[in-house]
């Protein structure tokens, strides 16, 4: 955060880290010896977590939602590659064609599901506990005049109401429940 209260610089720093996991890797991305599922669980094991390291916390804005989504899609052309046409002519896959081929699973619907699953586990803490201490606490200082900015709990519930989720008190509270609701925001939150 900075004294603006934005992320923004965090978030192209995350990005950059995420280039160079992917570039210290590229050997491997390249390699004919692997296979493309070998390759997807790589980029998920050591690209993906540099860029989304702490999305626990973040508020998803349009910006930041598209520089994810570019960076995905770049890293998944270069580990699916081009199509071939019945004429002979290469083209890059389109993004439907990588949607279908990660069964909808990219990196906001991974962002939102681990957001979800902080959001569960803080409300699975004693009340005691400093954490959720912190969570709950609100600051006396009023806001600055305009519309308000959004948190990042409003941004969870808004994700809950879109997946037409009404008791989500319940289902936060028992966990499997709750890890059955994560699994399905892993796949089903619209972009």
């Amino acid at each position: 955060m900075n004294r603006n209260n934005s992320i923004e610089e965090e978030i192209k720093g995350r990005i950059s880290l995420g280039n160079k996991a992917f570039y210290a890797n590229q050997d491997l991305f390249k390699s004919k010896l692997l296979t493309k599922n070998s390759k997807l669980r790589m980029y998920k094991t050591l690209v993906r977590p540099e860029v989304t390291y702490a999305c626990e916390t973040w508020v998803l804005k349009e910006n930041i939602k598209t520089k994810r989504r570019i960076f995905e899609r770049k890293v998944l052309r270069r580990i699916y590659g081009p199509t071939k046409e019945k004429d002979g002519t290469w083209r890059i896959k389109s993004n439907e064609e990588l949607n279908r081929l990660t069964g909808n699973k990219n990196i906001i619907n991974y962002i939102k599901a681990q957001r979800l699953a902080w959001f569960g586990h803080v409300h699975h803490m004693p009340d005691n506990n400093m954490v959720k201490k912190v969570y709950e606490w609100s600051a006396t200082l009023t806001r600055s005049l305009g519309k308000p900015k959004n948190r990042g709990e409003d941004d969870v519930k808004s994700d809950i109401t879109r997946m037409k989720i009404t008791n989500w008190k319940d289902c936060i509270r028992n966990r499997t429940k709750c890890k059955k609701l994560i699994e399905k925001a892993k796949t089903s939150l619209k972009l």
